[in-house]
């Protein structure tokens, strides 16, 4: 009986990660580009797992990956895959053929909501105080905006993030990407593989 128990759990738990995987959106990403607070970094990769994303690119060029809390960082971290760059030639390749937007308030920038989030796209997030930095905004075919309607102008980093892959989500949602895997039967499998490893 206390097998057959153990069976049992390991079956749910088999079956709740492959769910999981179901639906994650391999082709919707973020970059953290030099950020440097350890709770916002930890709060951008729990909204990237609760949204499905697959990775997060970490791009650290002139700040120092912050030292996360395992206690706050961990599971979400265990979920999402991280890439580290060093060069925007590097982070560029891994973006190949992906819509690049940035988050911005210059001119040229647009309410996110005009952008088509189901096409396969990468958000470059920049730092707290300075904003996505000059050499990445020559990667972004796009500059996006939240809209917002009080006194403060900007969100917290981490709190941008969670919005906009939000309206990704429900673009996705409403086209019909969390229905079906975004993985062919193998790479799925595969990926079932190592998650039962974690």
């Amino acid at each position: 009986m206390p097998t057959q128990t153990v069976r049992e759990r390991t079956d749910r738990r088999r079956e709740r990660l492959r769910q999981v995987l179901a639906q994650r959106q391999p082709d919707l990403t973020l970059v953290l580009a030099n950020i440097h607070d350890p709770h916002n970094v930890s709060a951008i990769f729990r909204s990237a797992d609760a949204f499905g994303l697959e990775r997060v690119h970490l791009y650290y060029t002139d700040t120092a990956f912050p030292a996360l809390s395992r206690k706050t960082s961990a599971s979400a971290r265990k979920w999402v895959e991280s890439v580290r760059h060093t060069s925007k030639e590097e982070l560029s390749q891994a973006l190949q053929g992906m819509q690049i937007l940035v988050t911005s308030c210059s001119p040229h920038s647009r309410a996110m909501g005009n952008f088509d989030f189901t096409q396969p796209t990468a958000l470059i997030m920049g730092n707290e105080h300075s904003g996505v930095a000059s050499e990445l905004l020559d990667l972004a075919h796009g500059e996006l905006y939240i809209p917002m309607y009080g006194m403060i102008q900007s969100f917290n980093v981490s709190v941008a993030a969670a919005i906009i892959l939000a309206e990704a989500a429900r673009q996705r949602q409403a086209a019909g990407f969390y229905d079906h895997p975004r993985y062919s039967e193998e790479e799925l499998n595969a990926h079932l593989t190592s998650w039962l490893e974690k």
